[in-house]
């Protein structure tokens, strides 16, 4: 005889539910109107690589499944003759719901990840991309195409992000030059969509040691915004664990109980001013340091 049990499951209240079903279904025409040509094509290709299972290593195998509905001359025929309008996904991907911090704080992430193409001598353009093996010391030179992504950040512990923009770095690139246009771009069609306006806090800018925060922070003065800098060497004050603990936050001499947002409770010998104020931020990633804790926030 089988025995009945109940089960409690947690779902999405009807609303929330609705209201993300409205915006991807928005983003989606919105997306579809960003391809010029041969947009049909495309458009299932886009949807074919977002459902496959697992990583796609031949286009070919996209047409396999139920998401693409057109043949393999179709897919060639859009990869070689489809078009679409980067400058307009990049306003649409600005209009976008964006997650934000205490206060309505906007957190964007700067980084450079490199597409390794070691088995493609006769591809134009590529570069020794710096990555790291298994082991601590086991950093390498891999020819590649590095791309620089900006992302906006989520608070707590998640790692989904919010990509906002994409450029391929050059033999030629000045990183810095290609990463300030980048980042202005990025600002620019932020306030153009309404995401920032008179009087919310200013956007925090977050990248990691390589970058030159100072020249960064002067060439985009102009902007409401604060550059840091982020040391894989440090940690970040989260939320204290269940025990009562404060985490990394009595490290920096921040009170958890004090009020006002992390980035105004900074201690100063961590802040450089240029004009616009660049935060030194000393971690790179959240976690609770307290010994009682023994994970991650």
């Amino acid at each position: 005889m089988t025995e009945t049990k109940a089960v409690r499951v947690t779902l999405l209240p009807d609303v929330v539910r609705r209201d993300a079903f409205a915006e991807a279904s928005r983003f989606r025409g919105e997306f579809y109107e960003c391809l010029t040509a041969r947009r049909d094509e495309l458009f299932e290709l886009t949807d074919a690589v977002l459902c496959a299972n697992g990583a796609v290593k031949s286009p070919v195998d996209l047409t396999l499944l139920p998401e693409h509905r057109r043949g393999h001359g179709a897919m060639y025929g859009g990869l070689n003759h489809g078009r679409i309008d980067v400058e307009q996904v990049r306003t649409v991907l600005a209009g976008l719901s964006l997650p934000r911090f205490d206060g309505g704080r906007l957190v964007l992430a700067v980084d450079v990840s490199p597409w390794l193409r070691s088995d493609a001598p006769c591809s134009a353009e590529r570069l020794f991309c710096h990555v790291y093996g298994r082991a601590k010391t086991a950093s390498q030179f891999i020819p590649g195409w590095p791309y620089s992504f900006v992302a906006g950040l989520e608070p707590g512990a998640t790692s989904w992000t919010a990509i906002l923009d994409v450029v391929r770095l050059g033999p030629v690139d000045d990183a810095t030059a290609v990463t300030a246009a980048q980042l202005r771009g990025v600002v620019e069609r932020l306030i153009a969509a309404g995401q920032w306006q008179a009087g919310d806090p200013d956007i925090v800018i977050v990248s990691d040691a390589g970058y030159d925060v100072t020249r960064l922070a002067w060439v985009l003065r102009d902007l409401p915004v604060e550059v840091g800098r982020v040391r894989s060497d440090r940690v970040m004050p989260g939320h204290g664990c269940d025990d009562g603990c404060s985490g990394a936050i009595r490290s920096y001499g921040i009170s958890p109980d004090q009020p006002g947002d992390f980035f105004d409770q900074l201690p100063a010998r961590g802040v450089l001013r240029v004009r616009r104020r660049v935060i030194m931020v000393m971690s790179a990633q959240f976690r609770c340091a307290s010994e009682c804790c023994g994970r991650r926030s």
